[in-house]
């Protein structure tokens, strides 16, 4: 809608995740980097955490998107299930269907196909998004599962990403040999001041801005007042923003364009957000 006015090529600030857009902050390029450690490392897991909208989903998405050609992956995301309707669809992912079979034969299914795979030279990939939501029944499956393995080295290496009550679940007494199998553990927080400066330019230049000042200072420190270095809560704020603007036909998103989108929005300071919660 208003890619013309600012000479863009695309809409900066989309909600969809979008692996050429990740902005890769300190943090989410080692959060990054442990998520690459288990293409090489098959002797535990990766588990990262992040709040709602701090940019996990594009994270994993972007990763995904560089994989070697010889890893197989598994991604499950939909994870409200029954421990045989994880198990079935983990082999869906595999392009078996696993339907009206007992749990006995799905398990035997998954390693005869892992053993399989393996003895053709490829690496097995599981990444669960949105894990916070997995029972603690379907946790003690993606356990089991870690222990497959041959003389040499396990059989499936495996990425869990969820909200921090994740890390809550993980943390609980009955999940204490689960634990035991993470290797790497890494929490995404929200964005500094400057990074969400340099976030909004990064999400600019990637859909054309080429280096031209679309928000100026002022109006990205005042985004991050009112987003709190969330990106996902600047992406909607910056978005807003950029329609008062085309309303206007202003091609430089100022201040005062920011806070017009803030009082449309209805939202208070990120800071007032965090005391009332």
């Amino acid at each position: 809608m208003y890619c013309e006015l600012f000479q863009l090529t695309e809409p900066p600030f989309r909600l969809t995740p979008d692996p050429q857009f990740l902005f890769a902050s300190k943090q989410h390029a080692r959060a990054k980097a442990y998520m690459e450690s288990t293409i090489w490392l098959a002797d535990g897991f990766v588990v990262i955490t992040g709040d709602i909208g701090s940019g996990k989903t594009t994270l994993i998405e972007s990763f995904l998107s560089e994989l070697p050609k010889d890893i197989v992956l598994a991604h499950i995301s939909q994870t409200q299930l029954s421990p045989v309707e994880f198990l079935q669809a983990l082999l869906v992912e595999f392009g078996f269907k696993p339907f009206r079979k007992p749990k006995v034969e799905l398990l035997a299914m998954i390693k005869d196909f892992m053993v399989e795979q393996y003895a053709a030279g490829k690496k097995i990939l599981l990444v669960i998004d949105e894990a916070q939501n997995l029972s603690r029944k379907v946790l003690e499956e993606v356990r089991l599962l870690s222990g497959l393995e041959t003389q040499k080295e396990k059989l499936l290496r495996i990425i869990i990403a969820g909200q921090p009550e994740l890390s809550h679940k993980l943390d609980s007494p009955r999940l204490q040999q689960l634990m035991q199998r993470v290797r790497l553990r890494f929490h995404l927080g929200a964005l500094s001041k400057r990074e969400t400066h340099e976030y909004i330019a990064h999400r600019l230049n990637v859909a054309g801005a080429k280096g031209r000042t679309i928000f100026d200072s002022a109006a990205c420190d005042l985004v991050f007042r009112y987003a709190g270095g969330v990106p996902r809560l600047t992406n909607v704020l910056c978005d807003t923003a950029m329609l008062c603007a085309f309303a206007d036909e202003r091609t430089v998103v100022d201040d005062k364009l920011v806070k017009a989108a803030v009082d449309e929005l209805q939202w208070v300071e990120f800071s007032e957000r965090l005391r009332a919660q």
